[in-house]
């Protein structure tokens, strides 16, 4: 398990903690579990130990959601699949006494001749 306290990516999927929730962020229902990203062939990237979960309205894009963690509980990222996963995240604060920490996740993109798209993983 790799500790994170600034940025970390996990495949096509970025982790960046950021001072505050943007003022259009959505809450979303609580849950023990997160897909943060998921893909076709059912290799989730998933949060746990999360203390919210935010998305932005759809005009900004759905490649951009939130999660927020309490200062002295990191969120642990696993990646679901068989083989080749992803190493164990576990995103944390520097000062645990902080009180909440957020997260920006990020699909990540690369540009092609046809325009911008998502990166496969």
């Amino acid at each position: 398990m790799r500790q994170v306290t600034k940025m970390a990516a996990q495949g096509d999927v970025m982790f960046r903690r950021i001072d505050q929730l943007p003022k259009d962020a959505v809450k979303q229902p609580a849950s023990a579990e997160v897909v943060v990203a998921h893909s076709e062939t059912g290799h989730h990237h998933v949060a746990l130990q999360v203390h919210g979960h935010y998305t932005v309205p759809e005009d900004r894009g759905a490649m951009l959601s939130y999660l927020v963690a309490s200062g002295a509980l990191p969120i642990i990222i696993e990646h679901r699949r068989p083989t080749d996963t992803h190493e164990t995240l576990e995103l944390m604060s520097d000062t645990p006494d902080l009180g909440e920490v957020v997260w920006e996740i990020r699909r990540q993109r690369e540009h092609v001749p046809e325009g911008w798209r998502r990166i496969a993983d």
